[in-house]
């Protein structure tokens, strides 16, 4: 376990230290502990919480019981217990994981796109169900009260595929050339998709129809700023009913009212990496966002650092463990990293904003 401060917060690095090798015996096992020190401090809150080289999206089940993490090679799907604290299964897939989403509240339904445009549907004992969408996909959302999936990708369609019915219905014509994120807000079901031209698209899944457009590339820019080239959309979340955060290509990560065209606060990570992650901490006002390289926590009335951590592998995905001071990371590495702030340390910082 490693200890670092930044702010006066200390973040507990929970996988910091050796590991040991699989293919050793027991015997030897119990002999390096005795005698490694740096192998007698590490702590394995989840036993063999890694990849065989490394993993790209982590995902919590609603009821908290399960951690479910996608990587290479060969493609495969882990899932853990956090109850049990150890792996719970393992399951290998013909490609690899682009995304994927779980829609029961335990790991019994879960939904995976992968690189080759098969669309993978898993229950319990395994693989279910998989068909195949027009073009390549990067990302999808569930809309669960008309149990649509929305698909967007490298064409400037929406494919809705309906569980219900099991057949695809009427896509959604957007105005960009290609789609690169999309989200739906569970409040009231608005769903967005970001597109390669750095505009969030706005859509009404009841009637159909396109309900607003937000020109993030052009709010992502300021007057002391050199600009290379476009910035596309590369992250986008939902805050509640009234609230989304987008993060662009070039780093930037914009906080909206839905109410207004123009961002309330526009955090830039200063290293021009793409946002792959925004994730929310509400019960404290914190936006976590992250780049291949740093994961910033910072106020998103006020855009005040809270902490920051910098992993030594780039960061694929981070995904955070409900009402907990715990987050999980996928890494460019075989091991996924644990990271933990006490939550002595959030009520401190919540009588400091207020």
């Amino acid at each position: 376990m490693q200890v670092s401060s930044l702010n006066e917060v200390k973040i507990y690095s929970l996988s910091a230290g050796r590991s040991l090798p699989e293919w050793l015996s027991d015997r030897k096992k119990r002999a390096l502990q005795k005698r490694d020190v740096d192998i007698q401090r590490r702590i394995e809150l989840l036993q063999d919480f890694d990849m065989p080289t490394v993993s790209t999206k982590l995902k919590v089940s609603r009821d908290g019981q399960y951690v479910m993490a996608a990587g290479t090679y060969k493609p495969r799907v882990r899932c853990f217990d956090t109850y049990q604290l150890s792996m719970k299964f393992e399951r290998c897939l013909d490609s690899e994981v682009i995304t994927f989403d779980i829609l029961s509240d335990d790991y019994s339904k879960i939904v995976f796109l992968l690189c080759d445009r098969y669309v993978e549907f898993h229950s319990q004992h395994g693989r279910y169900y998989r068909t195949r969408i027009p073009k390549f996909g990067r990302d999808f959302s569930y809309h669960y009260p008309s149990c649509d999936l929305y698909f967007v990708g490298a064409s400037s369609e929406v494919y809705r595929l309906n569980l219900e019915q099991g057949r695809y219905l009427n896509s959604l014509q957007t105005d960009a050339s290609e789609n690169h994120v999309c989200d739906i807000n569970s409040a009231h079901g608005l769903f967005a998709t970001g597109t390669v031209e750095g505009k969030v698209e706005c859509w009404d899944p009841r009637t159909r129809n396109r309900v607003g457009v937000l020109d993030c590339a052009l709010s992502s820019t300021t007057a002391n700023k050199e600009i290379e080239g476009l910035p596309s959309i590369s992250a986008l979340k939902f805050d509640g009913a009234l609230n989304m955060a987008v993060g662009t290509s070039t780093g930037q990560v914009l906080f909206y009212d839905l109410r207004s065209s123009n961002p309330l606060i526009v955090k830039d990570h200063q290293y021009g990496l793409p946002i792959r992650s925004i994730q929310f901490q509400n019960s404290l006002d914190l936006v976590i966002s992250a780049d291949s390289r740093i994961i910033k926590l910072w106020n998103k009335d006020t855009g005040k650092i809270f902490t920051s951590m910098e992993p030594e592998h780039e960061i694929n995905d981070v995904c955070i463990y409900p009402n907990s001071g715990m987050l999980f990371t996928a890494n460019e590495a075989p091991k996924m990293n644990i990271y933990y702030i006490p939550g002595s340390l959030f009520e401190k910082y919540q009588s400091i904003i207020q």
